[in-house]
């Protein structure tokens, strides 16, 4: 079969976010799978696409609401009330329908989409009912709105979350009623959509990397814990918070953090062990400097990629039961605890012991049962044809 992939961002071969890292990995079980795939959507500014053969490029778009300017972000706004589509569609309403749709057109014949997560798909949704689909749940995205709305500071931005708790909703239950199938990343996501039958999803256990990652033993140590992210995405930004205001105060004084990635301008903390080092040049050599890898989610949805890479490189962590989600094995040196005492005390205890396990096994179980997912519901997807708008 020929797919067309639909995703806001194709791949430009960074893998910077936890997004475009599970994209590689689900594009590639779609090739394992004997299939061949069109991507197409918008590249960031200055990136292009990483395998132009096989992508439409629909334009360059910055949707990072954290950089834009205050004017921008009244635009979004306003276009977004307008229009009744969501905050995060209405950024990619950068060209319009006809111009997708000719772009679609020139992808030659082809027999299903794959329509990737829900912002593209919501920004051009009239566009995708002409053929069979699959749908794929990256998060429950009304879910992640409300929690956003509840941890919001101002009136405003708690309404605006509220708002696109509300018409994500609408746009996920329309999008999973029209698919074949729907893909989740977590288990729980399933019921949360309402399509928990087998015949109607199945979860994608996800790699970070096509091979498992070599391990490095005897590692150089550089600091005690070590956390990288992009902070500004919500979600991250609440387990981060929970991190510093419930466990770090507990960690004894001379107790190392260095924390990297995308960071708001207010992020503070008063232990004198905890650093903000902004953008690394290597994610992976950052954490493979550390004793210990707090794994820190408490909120979203989907699943935690740094879980699933800090399993694969074989470090030992501390994680909240919230990081665990989508993942049903986690090695021996993975302590699981909520309380922030415990959780801090249990860093403490893992920078005496920097030994890791060997991942390469936890990176073949992912793939092998990412592999058995995507051919489950590819075969859902057939026959394929025409399918009518509903």
């Amino acid at each position: 079969m020929h797919l067309l992939f639909a995703t806001s961002i194709v791949p430009d071969g960074a893998l910077a976010s936890g997004y475009e890292i599970a994209n590689a990995a689900i594009i590639a079980a779609l090739r394992r799978a004997g299939e061949r795939v069109t991507v197409i959507g918008f590249t960031w500014p200055g990136k292009p696409a990483s395998d132009p053969q096989n992508t439409i490029v629909l334009g360059a778009v910055d949707v990072r609401t954290e950089t834009a300017s205050s004017l921008q972000k009244l635009a979004w706004v306003a276009r977004a009330m307008l229009s009744g589509l969501t905050f995060a569609s209405v950024k990619l309403r950068v060209v319009n329908d006809s111009e997708v749709r000719a772009a679609v057109e020139r992808a030659g014949p082809f027999d299903g989409y794959v329509l990737n997560s829900v912002q593209f798909a919501g920004a051009f949704e009239r566009l995708f009912g002409d053929r069979a689909s699959i749908f794929v749940a990256h998060n429950v995205e009304h879910r992640s709105a409300q929690e956003n709305a509840a941890a919001a500071d101002g009136l405003f931005q708690r309404l605006l979350f509220r708002r696109e708790a509300r018409l994500l909703k609408l746009v996920e239950e329309r999008l999973c009623r029209r698919a074949r199938f729907v893909f989740t990343l977590a288990e729980e996501d399933r019921s949360a959509l309402g399509v928990a039958s087998d015949d109607r999803s199945a979860v994608l256990p996800l790699v970070t990397c096509a091979e498992p990652p070599v391990q490095k033993n005897p590692r150089r140590v550089d600091c005690d814990a070590a956390l990288i992210g992009t902070w500004t995405w919500q979600p991250n930004r609440i387990g981060l918070d929970w991190f510093l205001e419930k466990v770090v105060p507990h960690l004894r004084p001379d107790f190392r953090v260095r924390i990297a990635g995308g960071m708001p301008s207010d992020l503070r903390s008063a232990h004198p062990g905890v650093e903000f080092v902004g953008r690394v040049p290597d994610a992976q050599a950052f954490v493979r400097s550390a004793a210990v890898i707090p794994l820190i989610s408490t909120s979203g949805s989907g699943v935690q990629l740094k879980t699933i890479e800090t399993f694969e490189l074989g470090l030992p962590s501390v994680a909240t039961s919230h990081s665990l989600r989508g993942i049903d094995h986690r090695p021996v040196n993975c302590v699981v605890t909520d309380d922030p005492v415990a959780f801090a005390g249990a860093l403490e205890a893992a920078v005496a012991d920097v030994r890791g396990v060997d991942g390469s096994a936890f990176h073949r179980r992912q793939l092998k049962a990412l592999d058995a997912a995507i051919r489950l519901g590819l075969d859902k997807l057939g026959p394929v044809g025409q399918e009518v708008f509903a």
